[in-house]
């Protein structure tokens, strides 16, 4: 049976990682200069550049960012990029008018704002760029379930793209809070703690595909949790998912190091010194640095009608201005060339942006 490649730290890499992604949640937590309020104009904007793409036989997923001109926002998105790539990694936007806009226009708000950040990526098998965030009733304990699927909690992870965004249609009855941790702030207190931990976690460790498996790939695929690469850490996360890749039998076994090492990432990841959380109102559009930080979803309990119940959409976006990756990243995303990277294979080779949930 294969065993574990034993985990040293890189080559040239510091003990302490001082930059704009490394901070604490108690302090990220009384701070608001992470919101970015639309105004009256801004909005008319989105609304007017939103026109075109409202038809029935108008198709989204072909959208890209020349067919949706800002010219008032476009100064603020290049800012905001810039400070999602290269500092705190992380945005939310907030005032978009979902009620009165209904759901198709506050759609393609979202979509083409997001056009701005990165191309939009597949998200399943389906080819889907635009995805729905709903509990379907499923249960995580299902090996080929993604857990945004369930109301259950998600645990802090990484998405398989530079970039997430979400926009919230309507909120879960009670919990479903969005937390956040800085994974640079997670690798250094690991460090500083248990250095011989946090070397564990710079080794391959197999995570589960969850069944989407591209034709030819293994049904999991192998990159360490951290990784330093042309001066930048980055780190990729899913401890369900690392733990149900035990499942194959030609997958490496976990280490009993490898597994106090991903314990006390936990532990520290669900320390409130570090993250924060965030209930997202309808109308906010929150972005993510997947590469910088590790995001959370607390459980969730629904409203019985089903024209109430918790609904967000998502995003995966690859910028062409994305930081250079390992490798290693090519096994789940395909590549790593900036702007064509991330996301899951469409099946058939077409993308879809369905404005209607599955059921």
């Amino acid at each position: 049976m294969m065993q574990p490649t034993p985990a040293t730290f890189p080559a040239g890499l510091p003990a302490h990682i001082d930059d704009a992604s490394a901070w604490y949640g108690a302090d990220m937590g009384r701070r608001s200069d992470w919101i970015e309020t639309l105004s009256a104009a801004e909005l008319d904007e989105l609304a007017a550049a939103s026109e075109p793409w409202l038809p029935e036989h108008a198709e989204l997923a072909t959208l890209r960012r020349d067919d949706f001109r800002l010219p008032l926002l476009q100064p603020r998105l290049a800012r905001v990029q810039r400070q999602l790539l290269d500092g705190r990694g992380f945005v939310l936007w907030r005032g978009l008018p979902v009620s009165a806009w209904g759901s198709r226009r506050s759609a393609v708000a979202f979509y083409g704002l997001g056009a701005h950040l990165g191309r939009a990526r597949s998200q399943n098998a389906q080819g889907h760029v635009l995805g729905h965030v709903r509990d379907l009733g499923l249960s995580a304990a299902d090996p080929n379930v993604r857990i945004y699927q369930t109301h259950e909690r998600q645990t802090f992870h990484t998405d398989s793209a530079d970039l997430v965004g979400l926009l919230c249609l309507h909120t879960a009855r009670r919990g479903g809070l969005s937390a956040l941790v800085s994974s640079t702030t997670l690798y250094n207190e690991l460090r500083a703690r248990r250095g011989e931990l946090a070397a564990q976690l710079f080794g391959p460790l197999a995570t589960d595909r969850r069944g989407e498996v591209p034709a030819g790939a293994k049904p999991y695929f192998e990159i360490p949790v951290f990784n330093w690469h042309d001066g930048r850490l980055s780190t990729i996360y899913q401890r369900q998912y690392i733990d149900s890749a035990q499942r194959f039998d030609d997958a490496p076994r976990l280490s009993r190091a490898q597994l106090e090492a991903l314990n006390a990432l936990d532990g520290l990841s669900n320390d409130p010194a570090l993250h924060f959380t965030m209930a997202l109102q309808p109308g906010d559009m929150q972005f993510v640095h997947n590469h910088a930080l590790l995001h959370d979803r607390t459980a969730f309990e629904d409203w019985p009608e089903p024209e109430r119940r918790r609904h967000l959409l998502r995003l995966w976006l690859a910028p062409d201005e994305a930081r250079a990756l390992p490798p290693a990243y090519a096994q789940r995303y395909g590549t790593v060339q900036p702007g064509h990277r991330g996301g899951v294979p469409s099946l058939d080779g077409r993308l879809r942006a369905p404005l209607d949930p599955p059921r």
